[in-house]
């Protein structure tokens, strides 16, 4: 029959009655990080900063820069396997990373490091530990009060964690540590797709499929078979507006979808939008100046910021933060391939945009804005090159998120000791 696992309450919460409660002090030493420049040149000595720490707690090694230092320096403070290291100011206050493996260079000024003085401490468990809320419920109470200037290493010294059993931690920080590198294999994935899209963007957009002819225009060298025009040749431009908020009757129960530069921030890679977070009555739509999109029409964001670009999936309006593209004859327009093009030129928008305050891409300028047109087959067959890499990003990112889900579920029960890892005698 099963043990059942009994359980004491402490000052994180509920934990196994075999687990201890430490303070962090009592598990290594603290250290503040070596103050230097980042350098372009290459010193063979890396210098870990805040910024070089994703939200996730992963660093890009190879973005990384180097510093100079020296050989005093270098040794008193060179990263070592099992050094965490906490961000203690700013925005990034309290985030941490775990050094995994052999690193030749030292930690910034800004940073705090962890390293370990006690044999029964698996530092990768603590790690995870510093990813839960057991760790960040600490630090937001800290920032109420006396976190307002950052974190140091005072504060830190005296946060608390759950300590199991060595063979325990182990087995937990592996368990962890399994999904993380799934997820850095999706992240590796991703990250190659999105090279492969970049490149085909640029093949397929500005040299099509299996030309052999081309010619120079205003827009470069492309296909000799494709015509050049103008936006305003091939859609009809329209403007959007926010209806007055004041009138409830033109927002209660609205049902017409209503899109901001903000709803196409949320888009993700994707290039279809069908829902915005706001929508207008009827009423709203006929009383004010609003143009209902139909399906198929091109909506860009022109304002804060400019060059988000996508195809309406379901009838819309906008606000006065974006435009809308309706095609003037759908027989020889297809709106994904636009869509790719104009996503392919956020830099020339954005550039050919004015304002002092923020950049703004007016009515005139987008209609004036010279743009290739293939054939329709062709086009189509661009699109559909395209959007099938896109839905290979969209899988792969659905996975990670999914996984990223189980992680933070898993991290809740593990570390809490809510489920118990089965450790094997020897």
């Amino acid at each position: 029959m099963k043990k059942q696992t009994e359980f004491k309450n402490t000052e994180i919460g509920r934990i196994p009655k075999d687990w201890e409660v430490v303070r962090l002090d009592e598990l290594g030493e603290l250290q503040y990080g070596y103050t230097a420049s980042a350098i372009d040149k290459d010193t063979g000595k890396k210098l870990l900063r805040i910024t070089d720490i994703g939200d996730d707690g992963q660093v890009v090694w190879k973005n990384v820069p180097h510093c100079e230092i020296s050989q005093s320096n270098y040794k008193k403070y060179k990263l070592s396997i099992g050094d965490i290291l906490f961000a203690r100011i700013g925005a990034t206050t309290g985030k941490s990373t775990y050094i995994n493996k052999e690193i030749n260079g030292v930690f910034a000024s800004y940073l705090i490091r962890f390293k370990p003085l006690v044999p029964n401490l698996s530092t990768e468990f603590l790690y995870y530990c510093t990813q839960s809320n057991l760790y960040w419920n600490q630090v937001h109470r800290k920032k109420e009060g006396q976190l307002k200037k950052g974190l140091n290493a005072k504060i830190l010294a005296g946060l608390i964690f759950p300590l199991p059993p060595l063979p325990e931690q182990q087995k937990i920080a592996e368990i962890l540590s399994t999904v993380d590198e799934v997820i850095e294999k999706l992240d590796d994935s991703i990250e190659k797709t999105e090279r492969l899209k970049k490149g085909l963007m640029h093949e397929l957009l500005t040299k099509g499929i299996g030309h052999k002819e081309f010619k120079d225009t205003a827009i470069g060298r492309i296909p000799k078979e494709w015509e050049v025009k103008k936006i305003v040749d091939l859609f009809k431009v329209e403007t959007g507006t926010t209806p007055s908020t004041r009138q409830k009757e033109y927002w209660d129960r609205g049902n017409v979808i209503w899109i901001t530069p903000a709803d196409m921030s949320k888009l993700n890679g994707k290039i279809c939008i069908k829902d915005s977070e706001r929508k207008i009555t009827d009423k709203g739509l006929k009383e004010t100046n609003l143009i209902l999109m139909p399906i198929g029409s091109i909506i860009i964001s022109t304002r804060a910021p400019v060059g988000y670009v996508a195809v309406i999936r379901e009838s819309a309006t906008f606000n006065q933060g974006c435009k809308g593209l309706i095609p003037r004859n759908t027989d020889e327009i297809n709106s994904e391939f636009y869509t790719y093009y104009l996503l392919s030129k956020k830099k020339t928008l954005e550039n050919l945009s004015g304002g002092s305050t923020f950049k703004e891409l007016s009515k005139n300028t987008l209609e004036n804005l010279i743009i290739p047109l293939p054939s329709l087959p062709e086009q189509q067959k661009i699109a559909e090159i395209l959007s099938t890499v896109d839905k290979r990003l969209e899988l792969l990112r659905s996975k990670k998120e999914k996984l990223e889900r189980i992680k933070k579920g898993l991290m809740n029960e593990l570390l809490t000791g809510q489920r118990r890892v089965k450790i094997l005698e020897s």
